[in-house]
């Protein structure tokens, strides 16, 4: 791979673009129409995660060689089940109502940022493929980064999904490096807190892919060190391996299936119940080995646990300044069997028990 010429020819337009990064370029009246009708769907289905998640899958099934799109879809969907999670069953007894909403807004600003960075690139080559000529000369004028342009460019040349999907993934998470992850806003509230390295010592940042065999299943990884940039394009990368093997069309099924709802109902009914079905102050108990009857953990849909976020525009900059990203294009990310449910299991059941410990601390007190 790493001697293959069209491996080679995008090394060489990315050095290009590093000594004479692209300038936005004079619109016709025409290409400047088709900016602001992007713009416009753009903004309309990054209203808030359901919207956003579900327009990520509805352009995977048009245009099914845009793998990133799929994964965008599925990873979204795991966003959602954790903004929820924050006035759920469990993490309400754990952290405080501020570190609720500061969790919130953390993981709904990096969702929102993607989407409005990355969608409009999905529609610029969905807009290429309906004229039959690539109009990549046009992302500058979308503050897309100049590590794309050659990347979209080589993928409308040689097809090769994959590479496309590893430069989508290390734009994504150099994207919100600095606005999100290493924002100092982000950093003291959430980031550097004692609840969010929690999040480490309960395995809680696991990804799930569902799918369906005869009942919904789980495969996916677990993600560690969110602070790491390295980390975040690994695991992408791991995940992206993962979902593209024998599994991926039992997963593409189930999510043509199952809406986002944000409700972890969505995919294990068994266990996750939008109503709440336990007695106040009391909690779901051993949740995946329950008896009939028992009662479900709570998970609120999005639209019941949080109303609609209004964000700031994001702040501009291109983050391609060297070539220390290449090697990730090199990088297979097997190794990795995916086998997640037991783990998660295990997760919830240390929730579970992590609220009865407060609660009987407090009792004694």
């Amino acid at each position: 791979m790493w001697r293959n010429k069209p491996i080679q020819q995008l090394k060489k337009h990315l050095k290009d673009y590093l000594q004479h990064p692209a300038k936005t370029p004079s619109l016709s009246m025409k290409e400047k129409a088709l900016i602001n009708r992007i713009r416009v769907v753009t903004q309309n289905e990054n209203r808030n995660n359901v919207t956003r998640t579900m327009a990520y899958l509805n352009f995977y099934l048009k245009n099914r060689e845009i793998h990133w799109a799929l994964l965008a879809h599925l990873v979204s969907r795991n966003a959602g089940w954790n903004m929820t999670d924050l006035k759920g069953e469990f993490l309400p007894r754990l952290i405080t109502g501020k570190e609720q909403i500061d969790f919130f807004v953390f993981l709904e600003r990096g969702n929102w940022l993607i989407f409005q960075d990355a969608y409009p690139q999905l529609l610029l080559y969905a807009e290429s493929k309906k004229a039959g000529t690539p109009l990549f000369h046009l992302l500058p004028a979308i503050g897309v980064s100049s590590f794309m342009i050659p990347n979209w460019k080589h993928f409308w040349e040689h097809q090769s999904s994959s590479l496309l999907t590893t430069a989508l993934i290390i734009n994504e998470q150099n994207y919100i490096e600095n606005r999100v992850v290493h924002n100092s806003l982000y950093k003291d509230t959430v980031v550097e807190t004692l609840s969010f390295k929690l999040q480490d010592l309960f395995d809680m940042n696991q990804i799930l892919f569902p799918f369906d065999e005869k009942k919904t299943k789980l495969v996916g990884d677990t993600v560690h060190h969110f602070s790491s940039l390295h980390d975040r394009i690994s695991i992408g990368i791991v995940l992206y391996k993962l979902l593209f093997s024998e599994k991926l069309e039992a997963i593409v099924s189930w999510a043509g299936d199952h809406p986002h709802t944000g409700s972890r109902k969505d995919y294990w009914p068994e266990v996750f119940n939008d109503v709440k079905e336990t007695l106040p102050g009391e909690s779901a108990e051993k949740p995946c080995k329950m008896g009939a009857g028992a009662p479900r953990i709570f998970s609120p849909t999005l639209e019941k646990a949080w109303e609609d976020w209004t964000h700031q525009s994001a702040k501009p900059g291109d983050w391609f300044k060297d070539m220390k990203v290449f090697p990730y294009f090199k990088k297979d990310g097997k190794g990795h069997t995916g086998d997640i449910e037991e783990h998660y299991c295990d997760t919830i059941e240390k929730l579970e028990f992590a609220v009865f410990t407060k609660k009987v601390f407090f009792r004694r007190e």
